[in-house]
């Protein structure tokens, strides 16, 4: 995703006997730390020997749980004498994890989950926390599916937002931002599983080919539709286990995320600026796009992102990046000699159009994060104009679907820097992306694309 997160410290690990008890612990730090699923998640499955097939488990319980918590949370709360959130943060993500199973997974009996959830619990606390649990879960598989699918424009806020499980402020938002049929659509969307997204290297070769080799090897895959250098992977695979991916053939990146960097239209020679640029996903994108000739600053604040930035130009073989750890919101002058012909600002985001593979942010952040993060997108966005040359482009992106991060962060500039004008985003767009607009913006909708939700503007400085 683009800047919605940091990297974080290793979190360690106690050894739950099961894998539901794994489950219940990681999302148990996801609530209490406001961590990254995927970074818990991986950091589990090294700590822990699992089959394939109890790996694959673990996952749809974390992501599936905290896609549907907020329903959970809703059918839950009829069996509790106080609110869920008062409860024991363990005890809380158990019952919710239960809840996930008996509504969602239907390979797995019911008894077997209660007993299951019984013995954690027991583990955890002691035969009254036990007891407590195995009445909940009861009470829950006899009450089941009674939370109906509300109607849209006349139910409350309230019912819409546990119905499909967002948090009412966001869903509010959203309803006067898209309109009632948008929001729906979008809120269903951001119930499901994001597609593992590939950009092909073409400076090592083409999407067929690379195509070809995965299906040799009996992996499903099959190319983008809109991105001209994407390949969305079907087959259950780790990235790393996939042909090609140590001989720097492609890079993980998502469709509307290539998309964007078409917007940049970075020329062989030229001098860009990336200024948010870990972990590179974009950033590697620019080379390839100029024939790896030219010179690309990628800066961040982030040393560890900047260390995978560079791990993944050492993969792809790529020479023209230099990164630099530096902070857009301050002056970059000591490092800076001379002006850019491009600059991307891949800007720090609330991240609400990546919630297909990031559910736990709905529930992690708001409108507070909001405030915070668009007087740090507008001082970093003042930042990098000054370093931009007469006539050079300037693209602003945010992985949000946020109208105080986006299009309000755009008019605020354009208001105050005269000396910049927008262009429009469909002229840089294939003819298959053009319809990844709204007015003069690049804008991508996971209803509308099966893309991440994605924004974008290119302005321009006068000479």
């Amino acid at each position: 995703m683009s800047k919605a997160r940091r990297f974080k410290k290793a979190i360690a690990f106690d050894a739950p006997a099961t894998v539901r008890g794994l489950a219940t612990e990681i999302l148990t730090k996801v609530e209490s730390r406001k961590a990254y699923a995927d970074i818990l998640l991986d950091q589990a499955l090294k700590t822990h020997v699992l089959s394939s097939q109890d790996r694959a488990l673990l996952t749809e319980l974390i992501y599936g749980t905290l896609r549907w918590r907020g329903r959970l949370d809703a059918e839950l709360k009829d069996f509790l004498r106080r609110p869920l959130q008062q409860s024991d943060s363990f005890i809380r993500n158990l019952l919710r994890l239960s809840g996930y199973q008996f509504s969602f997974l239907h390979k797995i009996p019911d008894y077997a989950i209660v007993n299951e959830a019984v013995q954690l619990a027991r583990s955890h606390g002691n035969e009254k926390v036990a007891g407590f649990v195995n009445g909940i879960l009861r009470n829950f598989l006899r009450e089941k599916g009674q939370l109906k699918k509300p109607n849209f424009k006349a139910s409350p806020i309230s019912e819409i937002a546990s119905f499909w499980s967002h948090p009412e402020w966001l869903t509010e938002r959203w309803i006067r931002y898209f309109g009632h049929d948008e929001t729906e659509a979008l809120l269903e969307a951001n119930n499901e599983k994001a597609p593992l997204v590939l950009r092909v290297n073409l400076l090592r070769g083409d999407r067929a080919a690379l195509l070809d080799r995965f299906h040799r090897a009996g992996i499903e895959a099959s190319p983008t539709a809109l991105a001209p250098q994407g390949i969305v992977i079907e087959s259950r695979i780790g990235v790393e286990q996939l042909p090609g991916f140590q001989e720097g053939l492609f890079q993980v990146q998502s469709e509307a995320s290539q998309l964007v960097t078409n917007l940049l239209d970075p020329k062989p020679g030229q001098r860009v600026l990336d200024a948010c640029a870990a972990p590179g996903g974009k950033t590697t994108h620019i080379a390839e796009m100029i024939n790896d000739k030219g010179e690309i600053v990628a800066s961040d604040i982030s040393a560890s992102g900047l260390k995978k930035l560079e791990e993944n130009c050492d993969r792809l073989k790529l020479k023209s990046i230099h990164t630099m750890k530096g902070d857009l919101s301050k002056s970059l002058d000591r490092f800076v000699r001379e002006p850019f012909d491009r600059i991307l600002v891949d800007a720090p985001c609330s991240g609400f159009g990546t919630l297909r593979s990031h559910p736990e942010i709905k529930w992690n952040r708001g409108e507070i994060d909001i405030k915070r993060l668009s007087e740090l997108q507008k001082t970093i966005l003042d930042g990098a104009a000054v370093y931009l040359k007469g006539g050079g482009v300037l693209v602003y992106s945010t992985c949000t679907l946020i109208e105080d991060e986006n299009e309000r962060i755009v008019e605020d500039f354009l208001a105050r820097h005269g000396e910049f004008v927008l262009d429009d985003a469909a002229d840089y767009l294939s003819e298959e992306a053009k319809s990844l607009t709204r007015g003069s913006y690049f804008m991508s909708l996971p209803s509308r694309h099966n893309t991440d939700g994605f924004f974008a503007v290119r302005m321009r400085k006068l000479m």
